[in-house]
């Protein structure tokens, strides 16, 4: 599977994109027909400090799979984020299969 992660707004230091990657990379176990996923990371403007946001896209055949998550760091963003789409890969392969 190729993942892309993209810093939006901010330079992403090299320990956070690896983390990302593992993280979705994971979700392959599950499904072995996931094309490729996008990981977009922003920085949303508001003073909450809550203002990380993780944005994970999958695709994979017939489908497009997006989760979206506010947390206070990106790591926790991009597990949540990760956990939901685990959920949907999972109703998605009950229904093919």
């Amino acid at each position: 599977m190729n993942i892309q992660v993209q810093a939006i707004h901010f330079k992403a230091d090299q320990k956070l994109i690896q983390f990302v990657n593992e993280k979705v990379s994971k979700l392959e176990h599950m499904f072995d027909h996931i094309i490729s996923g996008e990981v977009f990371l922003k920085l949303d403007k508001s003073t909450d400090k809550e203002n990380k946001i993780a944005e994970v896209k999958l695709l994979i055949p017939g489908k497009e799979l997006f989760a979206k998550k506010q947390c206070k760091s990106f790591e926790e963003a991009a597990d949540l984020a990760v956990e939901a789409l685990r959920k949907q890969v999972g109703k998605h392969k009950e229904k093919v299969v």
